[in-house]
């Protein structure tokens, strides 16, 4: 339905900017198709600049490639990390990459929130025809982010090339699904932390502390973590869905807190029911935004 007139002057008096009722096509499918146009908009900018656009990233993958130079410098005087070789360790590093990666592609911008609260520019995303959130994250899409997506994935496929692995149809589909359900638990706590800063005003430091922080942690072994921590990071933020637990399994080793193999397939029903909770943190966060009158 068009909207009217009358009904943005209400809200307008009401010191809350307005946003238009959902059209037809739910408010899923009208957010992804705004996401895809604006998304497309930013793209084809950046491509208008192909060599700046290859240069940042190949400079972005270098940058996140220096990690794992550092682990594999570290391998160069031990031979096993909390008994994980350098391969397995790969793997870890790998997924988790190519995991965070996309998330970061995909919603990684969300991270502004705070910035565009201070600054008036999120009432000017509100008066449009598309949900805030769809906005946010594709707004200013950073293509060079590919960078670290394909240096994780790079780093993933010489990991698995190289062990001694019994494959089975079930462990062959869970690395796929790892990366993949990884990023949805991801983008899960990249939409919590937006929605926290409602609240807090600008927290992208301790949203970051959960993505990129949570990456660093899971890049290596579990078993060189206190149990307490493992606790935390499987029953609590559940970041070991991402790939620790589904790496043990592929790799035929224990859970360190004694968990049954298949858990390591409920990483996709994991990041749906973190990304429901973050979801409606994010409606309430919006709901309870008032305008910065500028």
């Amino acid at each position: 339905m068009a909207e009217t007139t009358a009904t943005r002057a209400g809200a307008e008096r009401s010191g809350r900017a307005y946003a238009p009722a959902p059209g037809r096509g739910g408010r899923f499918g009208e957010g992804l198709r705004g996401y895809g146009l604006i998304a497309g908009m930013w793209i084809r900018s950046t491509m208008a600049y192909r060599m700046s656009f290859l240069l940042a990233t190949v400079g972005n993958a270098a940058i996140t490639a220096l990690d794992f130079v550092a682990i594999a410098i570290m391998f160069s005087h031990v031979t096993a990390l909390g008994g994980f070789t350098l391969p397995e360790i790969a793997l870890l590093y790998g997924s988790c990459s190519a995991s965070l990666g996309l998330a970061d592609l995909l919603l990684g911008n969300t991270d502004r929130v705070g910035t565009r609260i201070r600054d008036g520019s999120l009432d000017t995303m509100l008066v449009r025809p598309v949900p805030l959130l769809a906005q946010v994250a594709a707004d200013r899409f950073a293509l060079r982010r590919l960078g670290r997506i394909a240096q994780g994935l790079g780093v993933l496929g010489w990991a698995l090339s190289v062990l001694d692995v019994q494959w089975t149809p079930g462990r062959v589909l869970l690395v796929p699904v790892m990366v993949v359900a990884g990023a949805g638990i991801f983008g899960a706590v990249l939409v919590a932390g937006a929605a926290f800063q409602f609240v807090a005003g600008d927290a992208a430091e301790v949203q970051n502390s959960f993505t990129y922080g949570g990456c660093t942690m899971l890049q290596y072994p579990p078993t060189v973590f206190a149990k307490d921590l493992l606790r935390g990071v499987t029953f609590i933020v559940p970041l070991a869905f991402v790939n620790w637990l589904p790496a043990l399994y592929v790799l035929g080793r224990p859970d360190p807190l004694g968990l049954p193999g298949w858990v390591a397939y409920l990483s996709p029903l994991v990041a749906f029911a973190v990304f429901l909770p973050a979801s409606l943190a994010w409606r309430a966060g919006v709901r309870s935004y008032r305008s910065t009158g500028s």
